[in-house]
């Protein structure tokens, strides 16, 4: 079965390739295709990039955002409610459509579509709250204060792979709740389920040009985010991308750019951990995914004094993980594939770096064989001498969207604390530990946006924001708070006593 794209979304309706131009074909010369991960013999479909189309996005994103940002938050709300509506009736189809995509087993996907109903409710319960209208009386004499917040404008949302709907959903949202239109840009390897997402907005009876969708390459994304139209830019990604996208916005001071970036993020095992409660959750951690979300674990911290116990036990029940085809299984598996071939190449690689800068394996990397040609890896484990860990080896610093995670001792807190600290990235970490003290000492010293208590570092609450710091993002964290970076502030003195008179003003002639 091939799925079937139906081109751009704009003016409120979708735009294939046919009736193009002569011009417009000439500037739609490049072509993907993407085949299923799980099954390198399925074609899902084929796209023509038609860069005729991105300024018809752009003036229809500008026509949506005039008539939108006048409706009220409750007809707003009415057109999320509908939203909702619709993705929870397609469920079933958006995750199937995310599993043959990302490779993501079915049982994943499935939770990843069933979350977007619940992020529609998460937004008006939450985040509304966050950016309503607040009054303070009598902020002078006969004076009220004003603090109201006001949508940017049309806004670009660039979505990643591994979570082609969910989080992309939600920089939409928010988005939308404070009355900005979107142009929704989608990972060139998720346009399908990502079209799915979109034709939810449609069902819902969305104004026209409020809701706007171009599938496209760099060249697109570049084109649309330099365009002096778009105020706010919303991007989860890669570190390097994230860095681009600000050098292309350069001094552009009329734009909001909000970026959720990578992590190598670190659990650390104190002695009084419960082993029983944390092999899951760092099983959970290390390769739900098949690694490839921006919060997985990398660096787990154990100390000595339960390390050997905590290991052999972790690589038991590792490797008994299951990897199989992302739908077509008899028994659930755990894992699939990674999403192609780069990101294989890429994982191999890194398994490789480790090797060259001081790591052993406890597992290492295996040929699998399955019953389809797919991007199919094993989970691995590495072990790093506490010696070999500092920020001068590559090892440490690289983050890796696989399934791997390394291990390294240590005796004491502060120690554990500074590896937490090692790498460029501050994304995400936990402790597991019955001592609140050592709680509050990492949630103190350790340099993150995130930081759980006996928790894993994956399966974030979109009640809570979600974000990091130094090379994980730029202090604009999503989830509840991406509704803060949709709107500016304006600051408003209010009064309806009209007793000012020349009289009152000093330094006048007679």
């Amino acid at each position: 079965m091939e799925l079937t794209l139906r081109g751009d979304y704009f003016d409120g309706s979708f735009t294939n390739q046919s009736g193009l131009n002569a011009s417009d074909i000439s500037k739609s010369s490049e072509k993907i295709e993407k085949f299923c991960p799980g099954d390198l013999s399925h074609k899902l479909w084929e796209a023509k990039i038609n860069y005729a189309n991105i300024e018809k996005v752009i003036e229809s994103s500008v026509t949506g955002f005039e008539s939108w940002r006048k409706l009220s938050f409750e007809e707003r709300i009415g057109f999320l409610k509908k939203f909702q509506e619709e993705v929870t009736k397609r469920k079933e189809e958006i995750g199937t459509a995310i599993a043959l995509e990302t490779g993501k087993p079915l049982w994943e996907s499935l939770t990843e579509a069933g979350a977007l109903s619940a992020k529609v409710s998460v937004t008006i319960t939450d985040s509304l709250k966050r950016i309503e209208k607040e009054t303070i009386k009598d902020i002078l004499p006969k004076i009220d204060g004003h603090i109201v917040k006001k949508p940017l404008g049309p806004s670009l949302v660039i979505g990643p792979f591994n979570f082609p709907c969910h989080l992309a959903n939600g920089q939409i949202l928010s988005a939308l709740l404070t009355g900005n239109s979107i142009i929704f840009k989608p990972s060139e390897k998720t346009m399908y389920s990502s079209q799915l997402l979109i034709e939810c907005f449609h069902s819902a009876g969305f104004p026209k040009g409020v809701i706007n969708f171009i599938n496209g390459t760099v060249k697109t994304t570049q084109d649309i985010l330099k365009h002096p139209a778009i105020k706010g830019i919303f991007f989860t990604g890669s570190v390097g991308v994230g860095k681009k996208i600000l050098e292309s916005v350069g001094a552009d001071l009329n734009k909001l750019v909000a970026l959720e970036l990578g992590g190598k993020n670190s659990t650390i095992l104190h002695k009084d951990t419960d082993i029983d409660h944390a092999l899951p959750e760092l099983l959970r951690a290390c390769y739900l995914s098949s690694g490839e979300r921006c919060t997985s674990t990398s660096m787990v911290i154990v100390h000595k004094s339960i390390e050997q116990e905590f290991i052999d036990k972790f690589k038991k029940i590792t490797e008994r993980i299951l990897v199989d085809h992302p739908t077509k299984y008899d028994i659930d598996p755990f894992m699939g594939p990674l999403i192609d071939a780069g990101a294989k190449e890429l994982y191999e690689k890194f398994c490789h770096l480790g090797s060259e800068n001081g790591a052993t394996d406890i597992i290492g990397l295996k040929n699998l064989e399955m019953k389809y040609e797919g991007h199919y890896v094993n989970p691995t484990i590495h072990y790093l001498e506490e010696k070999s860990v500092k920020k001068s080896n590559p090892f440490t610093q690289e983050e890796i969207f696989g399934p791997n995670c390394t291990f390294t001792p240590y005796d004491d807190i502060e120690r554990a604390i500074e590896i937490a600290n090692i790498s460029d990235y501050g994304l995400a970490a936990s402790i597991f530990t019955q001592d609140q003290d050592i709680y509050k000492l990492c949630l103190r010293d350790i340099d993150s946006g995130i930081i759980n208590l006996n928790r894993s570092t994956v399966g974030a609450s979109s009640r809570l924001p979600f974000g990091g710091v130094k090379n994980s993002g730029n202090h604009h964290p999503a989830a509840v708070s991406m509704v803060d970076h949709t709107v500016s502030t304006v600051a408003s003195l209010e009064t309806m006593d009209n007793s000012s008179s020349m009289d009152d003003v000093k330094g006048l002639r007679d």
